[in-house]
This record gives C-alpha cells, sequence and structure tokens, in this order.
C-alpha cells in the first residue's frame, strides 16, 4: 500500500522557519511529480510548490522568494523550506504525489497533512 508520510509542521513565529518532509513508501515502481498544497481554516485547498522528477520546480507567487522546493530521488522524499514565515502562512499543508503503484497504472496520492502555525 503506497502513502505519503509528512513530518516537521509547527508552531513558529512571524519570521521564522520551518521544514517540511513528505517521503512516499509502500510498494511502487516510480514517482513523478510531486508537490505541496495547503489549506487555510474556511478556504479552499491551494497550491503551493511543485518539484518533477527532474528536480524543476514550480513555486506559487505568494511564497516565491521565502520558500524553496526540493526532492531527493533515492528515497523518494520531498521537502518544502520556509523561510520568512508569515501569520498568513498558517495552514494545514498536504503533501500530493504521482506515484505508478506495483502493477498498477499511475495514481495520485495525498499525505495526511501537517500542521504548520506561525505567530503575529
Amino acid at each position: 500500500q503506497v502513502q505519503l508520510v509528512e513530518s516537521g509542521g509547527g508552531l513558529v513565529q512571524s519570521g521564522g522557519s520551518l521544514r517540511l518532509s513528505c517521503a512516499a513508501s509502500g510498494s511502487f515502481v516510480a514517482v513523478n511529480d510531486m508537490a505541496w498544497y495547503r489549506q487555510a481554516p474556511g478556504k479552499q485547498r491551494e497550491f503551493v510548490a511543485r518539484v518533477r522528477h527532474d528536480g524543476s520546480t514550480n513555486l506559487a507567487d505568494s511564497v516565491k522568494g521565502r520558500f524553496t522546493a526540493s526532492r531527493t530521488n533515492a528515497d523518494n522524499t520531498v521537502y518544502l523550506q520556509m523561510n520568512s514565515l508569515k501569520p498568513e502562512d498558517t495552514a494545514v499543508y498536504y503533501c500530493n504525489a504521482n506515484i505508478r503503484p506495483n502493477m498498477g497504472a499511475w495514481e495520485n496520492y495525498w499525505g495526511q497533512g501537517t500542521q504548520v502555525t506561525v505567530s503575529s
């Protein structure tokens, strides 16, 4: 069974930093794009960052210059380095990935989410 397991959330003061990690585990043959989304209370889930298999990235305009996304293909882990955090970054952050399970077709998976809270 394929899973995405996130870690690294927490409480930080405005201007601080956090690093989120998300590792794919289980039985699969390949991992393609890995991404981060977030959902603040009362708002829709929104895109934050995407890292392709070749390491190229896309970032939402709201986080450009503050957040950096990267991955290590050897252990199928994606990272989100968040600097200069603002209270408006407070949200549950979700990992997302396109994964091909053993003997299966490509599927899209979500992690369970990790809370990031930025105090003013």
